[in-house]
């Protein structure tokens, strides 16, 4: 069975920095694009930033030139640094993986993170 589990949410100070990591288990053969997304109250799901397994990477318009992401494939581990953090960038944080598996390719998701930005 695969499981992502997501670490380093918390609260911080607007202008403050954080680490989201994301790490995948289970009976793993292969993972291709890796990313996190984000929900915030009342909104929509929305994507942060996506990484192949090659290091391309994709950025939603509110991460471009504050958050990074990037992916450790030795470990099955995806993180997102953000830095510059902004009151709106309160949000649960979801890691998302697109993994082949003994039962094949399926997209999965974490529990969520919760990050929350003070002003």
């Amino acid at each position: 069975q695969v499981r992502l589990v997501e670490s380093g949410g918390g609260l911080v100070q607007a202008g403050g920095s954080l680490r989201l990591s994301c790490a995948a288990s289970g009976s793993i053969f292969s993972i291709s694009t890796m990313g996190w997304y984000r929900q915030a109250p009342g909104k929509q799901r929305e994507v942060v930033a996506t990484v192949q397994y090659g290091g391309s990477t994709n950025y939603g318009d509110s991460a471009k030139g504050r958050f990074t992401i990037s992916r450790d494939n030795a470990k099955n581990t995806v993180y997102v640094q953000m830095n510059s953090l902004k009151p709106e960038d309160t949000a649960v944080y979801y890691c998302n993986a697109r993994i082949f598996s003994a039962t094949g390719w399926g997209d999965y998701w974490g529990q969520g993170t919760m990050v929350t930005v003070s002003s």
